[in-house]
C-alpha cells in the first residue's frame, strides 16, 4: 500500500501543480475534464504496469529488480532537474506557431509539457474535454517509465491504478481550488519532490 502511494504521489504531483497554475490564471477545469485527466493518467499507468509485468517474467534472476532500481533512480534524478529541461523546451519551441488539434501533435504536447496552461488553446478560460486530453498526455510522460520500472520488481496493479485515478482526480480539484485563492499567478515547481519520492521508491526495491 505504501509503495503504491509513493508511486502514485510521484505521478500526481504534476497534476496538482498544473491545476494550481490553471486556478491562479483563472482557467476553469470542469469536473468532466478533471475526470478525463484522471482516466487518461490511470490508463497510461496501467498499460506501463502491464507491459513491465509481462517483460519481468522473461528476465533472469535479480535482473528485474536491478532494472527497476535503475529506471526509478534515473527518473528521480531527472525530476530533480526537470525545471531546467522545461525552460529549454520553452525557449526552443516556436511560441508563435498556431496549433490545430491533431491527435498526435507532438510539438503541441511538448509545449503543454513545458507550460501546462498552454493546453487552453482557444483562450476560453475553461479547459474543454479535448484540451484536457492534451494536458493529460503531457502529464503522463513520466508515468510510462515510472509504471514500467516499478512493475519490474512487482506492484499491486489494480490497487495502484485505482489510487492513481482517485488521487489524480483530487489533485486536480484541490490544486485548482488552491490556485484560485492565490492573489498572484502560481509558478510553483515541485518536480524536485517527485524526484525525491522516486529515489526513495527505487531504494525500496532493493532493500
Amino acid at each position: 500500500m505504501i509503495e503504491s502511494l509513493l508511486l502514485v504521489s510521484s505521478i500526481c504531483i504534476d497534476a496538482f501543480v498544473a491545476s494550481m497554475a490553471y486556478g491562479s490564471n483563472k482557467i476553469k477545469i470542469p469536473i468532466i475534464s478533471s475526470i478525463v485527466i484522471s482516466i487518461v493518467g490511470s490508463v497510461i499507468l496501467g498499460i506501463s504496469l502491464f507491459i513491465g509485468g509481462l517483460i519481468k517474467d522473461f528476465l533472469p534472476g535479480t535482473l528485474p529488480i536491478t532494472l527497476s532500481f535503475s529506471i526509478l533512480m534515473v527518473l528521480g534524478i531527472y525530476r530533480l532537474f526537470e525545471s531546467l529541461f522545461k525552460t529549454y523546451i520553452q525557449k526552443h519551441l516556436n511560441k508563435e506557431k498556431s496549433f490545430s488539434f491533431r491527435l498526435f501533435d507532438f510539438n503541441f504536447i511538448l509545449q503543454v509539457y513545458a507550460d501546462e496552461t498552454k493546453a487552453d488553446l482557444d483562450k476560453s478560460k475553461e479547459l474543454s474535454v479535448k484540451e484536457s486530453l492534451y494536458l493529460a498526455i503531457a502529464l503522463s510522460f513520466d508515468s510510462l517509465a515510472v509504471g514500467f520500472g516499478s512493475s519490474l520488481a512487482g506492484s499491486a496493479y489494480i490497487q495502484t491504478i485505482l489510487l492513481c485515478f482517485l488521487i489524480g482526480f483530487l489533485a486536480v480539484i484541490v490544486g485548482s481550488f488552491i490556485g484560485k485563492k492565490l492573489v498572484e499567478k502560481s509558478n510553483i515547481n515541485l518536480s524536485w519532490l517527485s524526484g525525491v519520492i522516486l529515489m526513495v521508491l527505487a531504494i525500496s526495491k532493493i532493500i
